[in-house]
């Protein structure tokens, strides 16, 4: 369909340099596991996460939150950047909370060990059912979005004969200068309430009985490039909880959303790093005289994203007018961002190959043009059928955004430990795809 994708323009086609991805011998290996071995073991295409690499990831953003705000913070991780059970266990023992948008999440947290006092359920479309699987569990708060929503939660906490606990999350109209599918602070996206709308709704949860106002949150975009706008929502959402707190309102909580970059290789100039977050917020708190409310905050991407490459290998390298194909086993329907966003992943042969550099399209099997993974990349001319390909920063939204389309059977995901590798969601079988049909 159509002619060839244009590339996007980046500021540079890097690969980003992570410790846990090192190369021995020439040959890149997941910690202690050389990618060779892994995709001899599993096949390709298959996902390959790094245990020590959420690891180290999470410890960044809890010393960054805890050196700038002098005190415990719940971090409650972004299910929807990766769910596999195995990362979500791994994140609860070391005290991560979860920050949900379906009841799918709600059932996948709990189940990995994820404490109920320590999940908060964002979204602006949830269903009556899912509000009752969430109040039944006892979570922590309910994210409502919505004036409508406030009243179905009512009803349902009415139903049940609890009280609600909820936390308003706001529309700081707030600049995150990020792509626009992924700013959601400013006023025109779907998300949160305006402050007025907020303000005109806390009168009618003061006065049901069936409504706890536990918190008020914000959320204003991923992979936010400086911490400035994050500063300006903080203190904007410190602002309002003080004044809710004026009204009467129980508020505890402050839910200062996510944020928090991961570089992909392509960015002109570094992303700050967690420790400017950190004091971004406590600087924010501090301009509005906020300092005294519990503290949230929801990274996704941040903790999970650079501890995964999606490992893929060369079914036939092709030329075809001026360009260069690299035609690989996996395709939009492992890694969408590309193909959605025009997101930079970068690519990296497990095995050097020699050969002259010169640039080509990294594409899939799929039956579209816009089914690649990168395009017009520097990568050497000796790149031939049977190579091995990692592409970078897939631990994040790439399992989570997968799907089954020209019939495709979902990719593998192992995790490493140091030397040691566990499969952690098999390849269904094909017949798993038609499971669940009847003719």
């Amino acid at each position: 369909m159509g002619g060839a994708p244009k590339a996007p323009t980046f500021a540079r086609t890097g690969v980003p340099e992570l410790a846990n991805f090192p190369r021995v011998e020439g040959q890149l290996h997941c910690e202690k596991v050389s990618l060779s071995a892994l995709a001899l073991a599993h096949g390709t295409p298959t996902y390959v996460y790094s245990g020590a690499e959420v690891d180290r990831a999470f410890e960044g953003v809890r010393a960054a939150m805890a050196a700038a705000t002098k005190r415990d913070v719940l971090i409650a991780y972004a299910v929807k950047a990766n769910a596999n059970m195995a990362i979500l266990a791994r994140l609860a023992k070391h005290g991560c909370g979860a920050d949900i948008v379906s009841v799918g999440e709600l059932k996948r947290a709990l189940a990995a060990g994820v404490a109920a006092r320590d999940i908060v359920f964002s979204g602006v479309g949830k269903r009556a059912d899912e509000i009752r699987a969430a109040l039944e569990a006892d979570i922590r708060a309910i994210h409502v979005e919505s004036v409508a929503e406030i009243e179905v939660v009512r009803a349902e906490a009415a139903a049940l004969g609890c009280t609600a606990r909820i936390a308003l999350r706001v529309n700081p109209d707030v600049d995150a200068k990020t792509h626009p599918y992924i700013a959601t602070g400013i006023h025109g996206t779907k998300f949160g309430l305006e402050l007025e709308v907020a303000r005109g709704a806390l009168g009618k949860i003061l006065a049901c009985p069936e409504l706890h106002l536990e918190g008020v949150s914000c959320h204003i975009g991923s992979q936010l490039g400086t911490a400035a706008p994050l500063r300006e929502a903080v203190a904007i959402l410190g602002r309002f909880a003080l004044e809710c707190r004026a009204a009467g309102a129980p508020v505890r909580s402050l839910d200062v959303g996510g944020g928090w970059p991961m570089p992909y290789g392509c960015e002109a100039e570094p992303y700050p790093p967690p420790s400017a977050f950190g004091q971004a917020i406590a600087q924010g708190l501090a301009d509005a005289g906020a300092t005294d409310f519990d503290l949230i905050t929801e990274p996704g991407r941040a903790l999970v994203g650079n501890a995964g490459v999606l490992l893929t290998r060369v079914l036939y390298v092709k030329h075809q007018g001026t360009r260069r194909f690299v035609i690989v086993d996996a395709a939009m329907t492992e890694l969408l961002r590309p193909a959605l966003y025009e997101a930079y992943h970068a690519v990296a042969p497990v095995m050097p190959s020699a050969g002259a550099v010169s640039p080509c399209d990294v594409v899939g099997p799929v039956c579209e043009s816009g089914d690649f993974l990168a395009l017009e990349r520097p990568l050497s001319e000796g790149i031939q059928r049977g190579d091995l390909l990692a592409v970078y920063g897939a631990g994040a939204y790439g399992r989570a955004m997968a799907m089954t389309y020209n019939a495709r059977v979902p990719a593998a995901e192992v995790l490493v430990d140091g030397d040691r590798m566990k499969l952690v969601r098999e390849r269904p079988p094909v017949e798993s795809l038609w499971a669940h049909e009847h003719w």
